[in-house]
């Protein structure tokens, strides 16, 4: 299950804007282990979107799931890996209180021993990326 490792400094002043870890393989390939991410607290959510929730049955734990369909007064919650569980499939409809904001950029740090500068400018060009609603993949993840 991937598990946000820390809501660091989340808060709702200004710029609602606020960085998170990624845990866990179930986001892949979409989101990896250790990917940091930029989270929109508080924004608006539509399916398809990489939303931050709080998980339904352990509410001291952060999770990131890919929202795919209204349901009732909630939402329907899947990770992009099949293989990990630990979403909707599980634990049902999440809360509309339970979502707490939307994946805007994600960014993955260096490794070490990145010294060159075809290296870094590698990195640079691959590791900045938005993390942009995927209608396909909301379909497609709604037939599973």
């Amino acid at each position: 299950m991937p598990e946000l490792s820390r809501e660091n400094g989340r808060s709702r002043g200004l710029l609602p804007l606020g960085p998170a870890e990624v845990t866990g393989p179930s986001m892949v390939p979409t989101l990896h282990h250790g990917d940091r991410l930029l989270v929109h607290w508080g924004a608006r959510v539509g399916p398809g979107d990489v939303i931050v929730l709080r998980h339904p049955f352990q509410q001291d734990l952060l999770v990131v799931k890919r929202a795919v369909e209204r349901r009732g007064s909630g939402w329907w919650v899947l990770g992009d890996n099949a293989f990990a569980g630990g979403d909707s499939t599980d634990y049902g409809v999440v809360p509309e209180e339970l979502v707490l904001g939307r994946v805007r950029f994600r960014y993955r740090p260096r490794r070490r021993g990145q010294r060159s500068p075809l290296a870094a400018a590698r990195w640079v060009l691959s590791s900045f990326r938005p993390v942009l609603s995927d209608r396909s993949a909301s379909r497609r993840l709604r037939a599973r």
